[in-house]
């Protein structure tokens, strides 16, 4: 069954992005309809996010939320085998001479990378100009985990760190010369997290970004890929470095870094990446939301 879906997958890459992106939004307004576990934590999520909006205003969003990332699931297919020619005309990098000026003055670079659904489009558009490092979660179907790491490595001297290894490999990784594309806003667990806000509602939050940026000396630019409409493809926009960042208060650099989230997100609410139980983890004594 593995394998057939990968076929699948294969054949779709050569459709225009047009068509691609129509039948990714049809099989995300299935997954709306039939998935109903998933459309149950959209739902609770975007209630907690947005108390402001009425029922019905969610449900549309959610339903949004799902089209959107049908077209991400589908759209993997021209990250695995796309030409890279094409690929590059697809996903559109604003803002990579920024980047270019850190490396160039020798400044390690950690990318502050949102969980948007087109965030795997944002890291090929990147490490097909960068030689880059990023964190790799292993998958449990070998078939699936083979396929995804190829299309990781597809594009320049990609280095794929575990979630396993410890930081002193990202810090080396930044400090010779890879920017770092670093996703740290969902919920891991209380192991390592602090509570700080996020739309309003504590959430279990690693402070990883403070602290890598401190070890490593490390520039923070803050990196959002957004899915175009129809056959646009993908604009990725790397924003100017954070200015006095890190400081000596990891939960004030924390609570910085989720409101910056907070307001990317506000701009494209129904790319973000919902369907993850980001309030899993409660404080002491608080129900579980989900």
């Amino acid at each position: 069954m593995s394998r057939l879906l990968v076929a699948a997958l294969w054949l779709l890459h050569f459709l225009p992005l047009s068509v691609l992106a129509a039948c990714g939004n049809a099989l995300g307004s299935a997954f709306f309809v039939l998935a109903r576990r998933r459309r149950h934590i959209v739902l609770v999520n975007l209630r907690l996010c947005f108390p402001e909006l009425d029922d019905e205003q969610r449900r549309q969003l959610a339903n949004a939320h799902f089209r959107v990332l049908g077209r991400s699931v589908l759209e993997r297919s021209l990250l695995l085998w796309c030409h890279p020619e094409r690929l590059s005309r697809l996903i559109r990098v604003e803002g990579e001479e920024r980047m270019r000026t850190l490396l160039a003055a020798g400044r390690p670079v950690l990318m502050l990378t949102p969980h948007f659904v087109g965030l795997d489009a944002g890291g090929a558009g990147i490490a097909m100009r960068f030689d880059s490092a990023s964190i790799y979660a292993e998958q449990s179907n070998p078939v699936f985990d083979r396929l995804l790491l190829r299309g990781r490595r597809r594009f320049g001297d990609q280095l794929l760190l575990s979630r396993d290894e410890s930081v002193r490999a990202s810090i080396r990784a930044m400090k010779a010369g890879r920017p770092l594309y670093y996703l740290p806003d969902m919920d891991f667990g209380p192991k390592d997290s602090i509570f700080v806000p996020f739309f309003g509602v504590l959430a279990a939050t690693v402070p990883g970004l403070s602290r890598l940026a401190r070890l490593a000396g490390a520039a923070v630019v803050p990196c959002v890929t957004r899915i175009l409409p129809g056959g646009e493809g993908y604009a990725v926009t790397v924003g100017e470095p954070w200015q006095d960042f890190p400081t000596d208060d990891v939960e004030a650099d924390t609570r910085r870094m989720n409101a910056w989230i907070e307001a990317a997100v506000r701009t494209m609410p129904e790319q973000y990446y919902w369907v993850h139980r980001r309030f899993k983890t409660r404080p002491t004594g608080e129900p579980r939301p989900y």
